[in-house]
């Protein structure tokens, strides 16, 4: 089929490979515009673009896709479908109405169970046992087309953020190639998503790393997990922001002491108090330095036991 492909981060360039090596044609690649980064602030390509002039393919980056003139040169390709993944910009009906077989996007959860912007993160952050990638016909509305096809993984307890979202792209391409066949030779299924079954998942900031030490041990651990590795999350150390990379549910008898309260010191870390319990922090970055093991940071480092985080 005749492609428009859109999309921007990591997440998206397994499906653009799938497409080109599938022998699609893929007749252009619409990116968001290049961000500058680091101190030098210098101008980097998003990862989608990378892979796009990798195969020589044209790129198109519009500040804003919805603007006539972009909408006005993606009707010169004449594509079939347009097909969507983690673009990060909302297409106005214009450009979903554009193409034979419309616009379909691979998108990351289980719809109906999480729309929105970051719902790879909020299914570990939840505590979820199971996601997996849904294709979806796109309309107006905020991920609420109608479901083509789904496939699901377990979320194990050793997952993070990272590495579901590892699985998960590379699923998003095995679910789009078969879609893309189905839709082709007539035979996909639509199936309408009830919305009394969705939640909204919001896009992640930095405020949402900040550990409630109220909150139950698991609740902790999964938002460690949930956050890991971007942006993290935190608490704060005697006036300075700790970001906390690792923690285990410890066990003890002594249920004393105030949450977020340093309880114990122990050979791989520091203890704190929670709602429900305790956990054992194992990993953890301080302001200016490296990721590192606990115990090899205090042993450079005074941690004091009955110190509250906040």
């Amino acid at each position: 089929m005749r492609i428009i492909f859109m999309g921007t981060p990591d997440f998206a360039v397994p499906c653009l490979d799938m497409l080109v090596k599938e022998g699609h044609d893929v007749c252009l690649v619409v990116t968001q515009p290049d961000k500058p980064k680091g101190r030098g602030k210098k101008m980097l390509f998003p990862p989608v673009k990378e892979k796009a002039l990798e195969y020589e393919i044209e790129v198109f980056q519009p500040v804003k896709v919805r603007e006539t003139e972009a909408v006005e040169k993606l009707k010169e390709y004449n594509a079939d479908i347009i097909v969507v993944v983690a673009f990060g910009q909302i297409l106005p009906e214009s450009i979903l109405n554009m193409p034979k077989y419309g616009c379909v996007n691979v998108h990351g959860s289980l719809l109906p169970k999480y729309r929105g912007a970051a719902p790879i993160q909020w299914s570990v952050i939840n505590g979820d046992k199971e996601t997996g990638v849904t294709t979806m016909y796109m309309e107006k509305g905020l991920d609420t087309g109608d479901m083509l096809l789904k496939a699901s993984f377990e979320i194990t307890e050793d997952d993070t953020y990272g590495s579901v979202h590892d699985k998960m792209c590379v699923l998003g391409a095995d679910v789009l190639k078969e879609t893309l066949i189905k839709i082709e030779n007539g035979t996909i299924e639509r199936e309408k998503q009830n919305d009394a079954l969705s939640n909204y998942a919001p896009m992640i900031s930095k405020d949402t790393g900040h550990i409630d030490w109220n909150k139950t041990s698991d609740e902790i651990i999964n938002l460690i997990r949930g956050l890991d590795p971007v942006p993290a999350a935190w608490t704060v150390y005697n006036g300075e922001v700790l970001k906390i990379w690792k923690a285990v549910k410890y066990y003890s008898d002594n249920e004393s002491g105030k949450c977020g309260e340093i309880s114990y010191i122990t050979k791989k870390g520091f203890v704190v108090k929670t709602g429900d319990g305790f956990v054992l922090v194992t990993e953890i970055q301080a302001r200016g330095g490296k990721r590192m093991a606990t115990d090899a940071y205090m042993r450079g480092h005074a941690i004091e036991k009955g110190i509250v985080l906040e």
